[in-house]
């Protein structure tokens, strides 16, 4: 018989054995220490806490409710170990490959982010996209409708997750930090103008 913990991460209700919370408790203390000096450290944990929620999702279902020792491993795995971030540890494994997603994207959108989302996953250039939309609304206004229902039907790209998977990049500590830290400088230079 084993304890459990309820934990809450990324705004999701979790029951984890007590060793794998104590692990997963760890790996979190190193990952605030590794991004304290950051100006963006909280939105940078935020992400991280919300791709680990999604990952411990997937691996729920009706027959397993509790998050054990091996999921949180297999967690870690994934995102990678603060020792990598920082260039202080080595690993012989290429970092894991990500899946492309397609969602809209809200960062490069001019309406919905129908054609900025299609050109990220295609790794395309948004005009092109956009282009070609034109040109379909022109006979018929086919282009319009297949729009409108795209809009309707894909999802928008809202964490930095799904942002990374859209542009086939891999859901990594390092990257959701990476990307975290270019939305910042961003929004700094934006302010500024």
């Amino acid at each position: 018989m084993k304890v459990t913990v309820n934990i809450n991460l990324g705004g999701y209700a979790f029951n984890i054995d007590e060793d794998a919370y104590e692990r997963l408790r760890q790996y979190m203390k190193s990952l605030e220490k590794e991004f304290s000096v950051e100006s963006s450290a909280s939105e940078i944990m935020s992400d991280i806490e919300g791709r680990i929620a999604e990952l411990f999702k997937m691996r729920l279902n009706n027959f397993k409710q509790v998050i054990t020792m091996k999921d949180v491993e297999e967690v870690m795995a994934i995102l990678g170990s603060p020792e990598l971030i920082s260039g202080t540890g080595t690993s012989d494994e290429p970092p894991p490959r990500s899946q492309r997603r397609i969602y809209r994207d809200p960062d490069r959108r001019v309406f919905g982010g129908v054609c900025a989302g299609i050109s990220a996953y295609l790794d395309w250039d948004p005009l092109i996209m956009r282009i070609i939309f034109a040109i379909l609304v022109l006979p018929g206004g086919f282009g319009l409708a297949l729009y409108l229902i795209l809009w309707i039907v894909l999802p928008e790209a809202k964490t930095t997750a799904q942002k990374l998977e859209m542009r086939g990049d891999p859901v990594t500590v390092g990257n959701i930090r990476d990307s975290v830290k270019q939305e910042f400088e961003t929004v700094k230079k934006k302010m500024k103008l």
